[in-house]
């Protein structure tokens, strides 16, 4: 266990017990989690309402700690819009492959502006979108509706992949190779 002086502006409380604040909780963590692991919870922290600018001020506080150069390429990373860990784990191998960017949460429509899906991860520049299938993506009703919206975008023009935690985990050069392939 490790002790050190906790400032009081690191400090708050969960009804009666004493806990430090989400901006501090987040600057330990960047001190034992992987690159990919701190972006999932830097989007959940920045989905939940606490600021950049509060997590920035944790490194600014430490700037040499355990974990700082981590929590330095993460944030800059970290985008709201992510609604799972495994897409911001998706996020970080994309970045670190050194592709662009993508827009989160993209909203594809038609000719006429009707919506004919939102896709995780989009390029729209490109027509290219990414999506993250978790294990909710096997349920039959959801299935089912996962094809037709894929249907629709691809008869649209979109060029759609769809990976799995297999796929990011388990072989992440084929997942970067064929996003790359999909954005030439």
């Amino acid at each position: 266990m490790h002790r050190s002086p906790l400032p009081e502006a690191d400090r708050t409380r969960r009804g009666t017990l004493p806990v430090t604040t989400p901006a501090r909780t987040w600057r330990d963590l960047a001190g034992v989690l992987t690159p990919p692991a701190l972006l999932a919870v830097t989007d959940q922290l920045l989905a939940r309402g606490v600021a950049r600018d509060q997590l920035a001020v944790q490194l600014q506080a430490r700037p040499t700690g355990r974990g700082s150069a981590r929590a330095r390429a993460v944030l800059p990373v970290a985008d709201p819009r992510s609604e799972s860990p495994m897409e911001s784990v998706l996020r970080w191998l994309l970045h670190e492959a050194g592709l662009p960017a993508p827009d989160l949460q993209h909203v594809v429509r038609d000719a006429a502006g009707s919506p004919l899906g939102r896709a995780d991860l989009a390029w729209p520049e490109r027509r290219v979108l990414v999506e993250f299938d978790g294990d909710l993506h096997r349920e039959r009703a959801v299935f089912v509706g996962d094809l037709r919206r894929q249907n629709r975008l691809v008869a649209a023009g979109w060029t759609v992949l769809r990976f799995s935690s297999a796929d990011v985990l388990g072989r992440p050069a084929d997942v970067v190779a064929e996003v790359r392939r999909a954005l030439r």
